[in-house]
């Protein structure tokens, strides 16, 4: 049903008499930053809902924005009336943008008491193995009914419309049915977390992020594209000359040039016959693809490698790769992104993607930038703070391995970590058997990849390949590794017993992963399961860890926080979190607090578990992040 402006009071009144309210929000765009609202969906009840327009082609028969909204805010903002949604931090955003603060989502009692919910969440922490946790895809699974494609509403491609252009007849069932389908899939999913002892997790945890990702979305990163265009035309730059290079190296090797971009060609320069029709150098064919052999990052390395190969061409190529990749993918796009209301990047961090619980970035995938180069590092440089601030930038140290030792209750590693030492090197004294200051440096190597590749199942081949040693060789460092220590292996072991029994693992928020595969028949899908086992408990328990300490610091920090601090102000004033990327949280602060605000943020990170082995935050300050690193 539509909300028409003649009986106005008559729609609002049941908001303010229900229990609980399922809450959706129609916009002119995917992007909630970019979104204008189109109108408000409720549902109280199931099989019922209705929708209240405020922008459409018939402009005529409804309320415009600001009166509709001024008459829903006092129930939008109602933190005791319950407010259910799908995607909320989407709604919370749109909402925020046009003046409401919805609240009502996220309890302010207890960690397992919530007096709403979000469904898309509370999907993937009851299955997170679940192809997809989107409202159609939840609709079809748990209540069998096949929603209204938005598709047929606005169509796709470049004639995509707009939601505001949709007739009303056509718009109002669309979404008067996802304000009841939310309601409907929140009244199955809530209760089934209660059952699974899921409660704290979801209402202590996961609800209360919702709010964390929904202020570092809406504070976005101020970007300076100055900064970008001067890394764009200095690496644009050096891929020219490579492009020239490579071409002097194909012509005095082969007598013919070919197409830097073209692995096809690539792979003839490089593989073909001398006297074949296209010649080649003739090197041995490392790898087959589909179409012919491979020429992808891990052949070009191999070939760099092999001092029998004295062509340049595979390390270029290699350079070349990585330095277009830099410009097409990062300094091209992330221009792009910036918001030109802002001057900012507004990303999105979205909780349900990854099954182990870490977070993911997209629109841009922030976490994808790299930081193995110094080329890609450079690019950070771009990322600075307002005028009068700094950026804040804290990570935590080793906190998978530290993990690992408190999780396996190992003595040595306990030991190791509780007593500061280079715990690379001290697990090679261990597995060599010699004194600490005796560690050579291919010993500390060894054991630096073992120790990060425990968990994801390291492999003699692979730590050989990694460490250019035999098979045989990196065989002994692992068994050594093993027998030293024992309450690593015996952790392991109790990981894949878990999956085994009950079909799923746990991490130390009892968040839980599926192991599908398990018990298959095949033995390459049961090892990558007994991996992933082991590997969602690590993971996943890090995920919680960042988590928490995300929770602790913006109740401490945020304006719109201030119920958690029974209406005081923030600890420091004026500090905004930005930036969540794989172990590290960047905030901006006032120049003149920054010191003090490095030395919270490490003091809550460091103090967001109690394990058995200390945990420790590195943290600096600066004008822009690759200086704060």
């Amino acid at each position: 049903m539509c909300a028409p402006r003649r009986n106005w009071p008559n729609w609002s009144k049941p908001l303010e008499a229900a229990e609980a309210i399922a809450v959706d929000t129609e916009t002119t765009a995917i992007r909630p930053m970019r979104a204008d609202l189109v109108g408000l969906s409720f549902a109280v009840e199931p099989g019922s809902g209705w929708y209240v327009p405020v922008r459409s082609p018939e402009p005529e028969t409804h309320l415009d924005e600001a009166t509709v909204l001024g008459a829903l805010r006092p129930v939008l903002e109602d933190a005791t009336k319950p407010k259910l949604g799908h995607n909320l931090k989407y709604d919370i955003l749109v909402l925020r943008r046009a003046g409401v603060e919805l609240r009502g989502h996220v309890s302010t009692v207890g960690a397992g008491d919530w007096p709403g919910g979000d469904s898309m969440i509370a999907s993937c922490l009851v299955d997170a193995s679940r192809s997809s946790h989107s409202m159609d895809a939840l609709a079809m699974a748990l209540l069998e009914r096949r929603n209204i494609p938005i598709s047929e509403l606005i169509g796709s491609g470049k004639k995509q419309k707009t939601f505001d252009t949709v007739p009303l007849d056509r718009a109002t069932p669309y979404a008067a049915e996802d304000a009841d389908v939310t309601l409907q899939l929140c009244q199955r999913l809530l209760p089934e977390l209660q059952e699974m002892e899921l409660g704290a997790l979801f209402g202590g945890l996961e609800m209360p992020l919702v709010d964390v990702l929904a202020e570092l979305e809406w504070n976005g990163i101020r970007v300076d594209p100055d900064e970008l265009d001067r890394q764009r035309g200095r690496i644009e730059g050096r891929v020219k000359d490579l492009r020239n290079e490579i071409a002097d190296e194909a012509m005095g090797a082969v007598g013919r040039e070919f197409d830097a971009d073209s692995p096809k060609q690539l792979a003839g320069v490089l593989f073909n016959k001398p006297d074949a029709a296209d010649p080649g150098l003739g090197l041995r064919v490392i790898k087959r693809g589909k179409t012919g052999p491979s020429t992808d990052a891990e052949v070009l390395e191999k070939l760099s490698q092999d001092a029998t190969v004295e062509t340049p061409i595979p390390d270029l190529i290699l350079e070349y790769r990585q330095l277009t990749k830099l410009v097409n993918t990062y300094l091209v796009n992330l221009v792009e992104e910036i918001d030109p209301r802002t001057r900012r990047i507004h990303a999105s961090f979205n909780q349900t993607v990854a099954a182990t619980g870490r977070l993911s970035s997209s629109d841009p995938n922030l976490q994808n930038i790299p930081i193995r180069t110094e080329l890609g590092r450079e690019i950070r440089k771009a990322f600075v703070a307002e005028p009068g601030h700094l950026l804040v930038a804290a990570d935590y140290s080793q906190i998978e391995l530290r993990l690992l030792a408190h999780l396996s209750r190992d003595p040595a590693l306990i030991e190791a970590f509780r007593e500061g030492q280079d715990i690379h090197a001290a697990v090679a004294a261990q597995i060599h058997d010699v004194p600490l200051a005796e560690v050579s440096r291919e010993q500390r190597n060894g054991a630096k990849m073992v120790n990060f590749g425990i968990v994801y199942g390291v492999t003699a081949f692979g730590l050989a390949r990694r460490l250019g040693v035999s098979n045989s060789e990196a065989g002994e460092i692992i068994d050594g590794y093993k027998r030293r220590f024992a309450g690593i292996t015996t952790f392991l072991e109790e990981c894949i017993a878990q999956a085994h029994a009950q079909g799923y693992v746990e991490t130390m928020m009892k968040r839980r992963r599926p192991i599908p595969d398990i018990d298959s028949r095949d033995q390459n899908r049961r090892a990558l399961a007994e991996r992933m086992a082991i590997n969602s408990v690590v993971q996943g328990s890090a995920a919680d860890l960042i988590k928490i300490a995300m929770v602790d610091l913006h109740r401490r920090l945020s304006p719109r926080a201030a119920a958690w601090r029974e209406g005081a102000g923030p600890e420091i004033e004026g500090v905004r979190m930005l930036l969540q990327i794989h172990d590290e949280l960047v905030f901006e602060a006032p120049e003149d607090r920054a010191e003090a605000v490095r030395d919270l943020i490490v003091a809550r990170m460091e103090a967001a578990m109690a394990l058995d082995v200390p945990l420790v935050a590195d943290a600096s300050v600066s004008g822009d992040w690759f200086g704060a690193k």
